[in-house]
């Protein structure tokens, strides 16, 4: 399925990681402010927002650090504008990306990717030459411990989904990016344990990488979502 790949069972654990060290505080905080910034404070009027929240509360984050981020969101509270600008590049051997970032100062980001990029053999490109690669969608996740992937493509085959895949620990259901808030009630309605609901950037055609280049590629992919100003990466790695 489009944007199954190896690089996206990694991003989900890596969250679970980021999660227990308080990473992920900083990265949603940063996320709730622009989505009610762009869409209000009311979760009951914004889809995005809401979907935000119940992240926030996957990853335990304390209700304060929720309130805070929408007030500084709607100018109730100061703080940094935040802009959200999304880069695109090749990393090693060749690996296209998408790159999400969030950040008070697109000089400091774009010069912090162009440094990262060179130094670790890849390089940022002119938007639109990798954006084409990909395409915009959303992705559930369901617990698999609870849920058979036929279960799942059975229950939720009415809600005009893309596709359901059995990954790990997880049943991974992808839908128009626009529908991401229906597929999402639609399951927990159903009576399925939603461990995630996001948007990403799914790669067409995904490509492999040999034995031999995987581990540098990854390595290059974690590192790159350490950088503060980065919000996610996702690459065409099958």
């Amino acid at each position: 399925m489009s944007g199954h790949s190896k690089w996206a069972t990694i991003k989900r654990k890596k969250a679970k990681e980021d999660a227990k060290r308080g990473q992920a505080f900083t990265k949603v905080s940063k996320e709730i402010t622009i989505a009610a910034r762009e869409g209000g404070g009311d979760p009951d009027g914004n889809s995005r927002l809401r979907l935000l929240l119940d992240k926030a509360k996957s990853v335990n984050m304390p209700n304060d650090n929720i309130i805070r981020a929408i007030k500084r969101g709607t100018g109730e509270l100061g703080g940094a504008m935040l802009e959200s600008v999304l880069y695109e590049g090749y990393g090693p051997h060749g690996v296209a990306l998408m790159v999400e970032s969030l950040t008070d100062n697109k000089t400091r980001t774009v010069a912090s990717l162009r440094h990262f990029f060179r130094k670790r053999g890849g390089h940022l490109a002119e938007g639109g030459a990798v954006a084409w690669m990909f395409e915009h969608q959303g992705v559930v996740t369901v617990d698999a411990l609870e849920a058979s992937e036929d279960s799942v493509l059975e229950e939720l085959l009415n809600y005009d989904i893309d596709d359901v895949k059995k990954d790990g620990d997880v049943v991974v259901v992808t839908c128009d990016s626009h529908k991401l808030d229906l597929v999402r009630k639609g399951a927990e309605s159903h009576g399925f344990a939603v461990q995630s609901a996001e948007l990403v950037w799914a790669a067409k055609e995904p490509v492999s990488v040999d034995d031999g280049s995987e581990k540098q590629v990854f390595q290059f992919l974690e590192d790159l979502e350490e950088i503060d100003d980065v919000q996610n990466v996702f690459a065409n790695v099958g």
